[in-house]
């Protein structure tokens, strides 16, 4: 398509609902070490939802919460729970993405607008992608408030744990819907399929799944899709998809440079992490070789590792970050490897399917 593409710089913020941010924000303060930017709400002049903006490095998080029952927000929440609406991205010319969108079969979620405050204007968008996400565009080249127009500065500073930016965010989608999801990402917003997974590729004794990832023309978005795939019992993806009422964002996966030091924080924090059996470290060494970091910190620490013809990774999941099995993260840190840790799937399923049955739902 070359020239022809969408060209979108990066991800501007994700945009969570959730039933209380002011809880919530405090939540990813305390838990994962982000500062509290800017709010925007009743005292602002937003009189439908209260909204933080959270920061740390290049991650930003938004929280909403609706303030009354008739505005949309509170059905969602009902039927959903907590989790990401919105996955906006930056972009040169909000509104020529947008007419390039549409015209490419993108539906629409927000027309055009333009929103402006004593700090300047920016310019906004929205369409559709699965379930009931939106992905928004944004620019704003003389914008100079704390965020977007409508938000004052409401500065709360957290203690960093060392995440610098998203890696990637993974989207649940129903049985058959993959390809035609990886499609509207290659039509739509001209994304290339990086890797292919197969039920074969990720599955385990019970469960299996299959994945795409679909990657933006500059390689800084990259957005794996899963399907859950046959198996003897409920996989991960169909236990999402029950507790989160159709497709949506599964996690999101945070880059950090140093992840054993991000792990000991986040664990001394309060993040709950799922549980890598101690057999997985017996072979660990042996599978992946020699690595910069001390596999005694590794094992204690509970983090996977993965090489492949590129380099290695470092990985580990949280568990989610709600009382519905749905929403959670992923810390990530990368020695050379673009991949997503084919090598850990099994020991990563295998630890989902322990919480699965602890929850009744395998």
């Amino acid at each position: 398509m070359g020239e022809d593409l969408i060209p979108l710089k990066a991800i501007h913020h994700v945009e969570l609902w959730v039933g209380n941010a002011k809880q919530a924000a405090y939540y990813y303060r305390q838990a994962f070490g982000f500062s509290q930017v800017a709010y925007a709400g009743l005292e602002t002049g937003l009189r439908d939802r209260a909204s933080y903006l959270l920061e740390q490095g290049r991650v930003r998080l938004v929280l909403s919460t609706p303030l009354s029952g008739g505005n949309g927000m509170s059905s969602h929440l009902t039927q959903h729970g907590d989790g990401v609406r919105d996955v906006a991205f930056h972009v040169e010319d909000a509104d020529a993405c947008f007419a390039a969108a549409i015209e490419r079969g993108a539906k629409v979620a927000s027309e055009p607008q333009t929103l402006s405050d004593e700090h300047g204007s920016v310019q906004h968008a929205a369409i559709h992608t699965y379930g009931d996400t939106l992905h928004s565009f944004i620019s704003h080249d003389n914008y100079n408030g704390p965020f977007l127009p409508g938000y004052r500065a409401a500065p709360i500073a957290g203690e960093p744990v060392g995440l610098r930016f998203v890696d990637h965010i993974v989207g649940n989608v129903e049985l058959g819907k993959m390809d035609v999801w990886a499609g509207f990402y290659a039509n739509v917003l001209g994304f290339s399929q990086q890797q292919h997974f197969s039920d074969e590729d990720i599955s385990t004794e019970y469960s299996a799944l299959m994945s795409k990832v679909m990657e933006s023309d500059n390689g800084r978005i990259k957005f794996p899709l899963n399907e859950p795939a046959k198996g003897r019992r409920k996989s991960q993806i169909e236990e999402y998809l029950d507790f989160n009422d159709g497709p949506g964002v599964q996690h999101i996966a945070l880059l950090t440079d140093d992840i054993i030091k991000a792990i000991e924080k986040l664990r001394a924090n309060g993040v709950e992490f799922l549980h890598v059996p101690d057999d997985y470290y017996d072979t660990l060494q042996k599978r992946v070789g020699a690595i910069d970091e001390d596999m005694a910190d590794i094992r204690r620490l509970r983090i996977l590792v993965d090489r492949d013809e590129e380099g290695y990774l470092l990985q580990l999941f949280t568990k989610p970050v709600e009382d519905r099995p749905t929403l959670f993260y992923e810390i990530i840190q990368r020695k050379g490897s673009r991949g997503f840790g084919y090598g850990n799937f099994k020991a990563l399923f295998e630890a989902i399917e322990l919480e699965q049955a602890a929850r009744g739902n395998l």
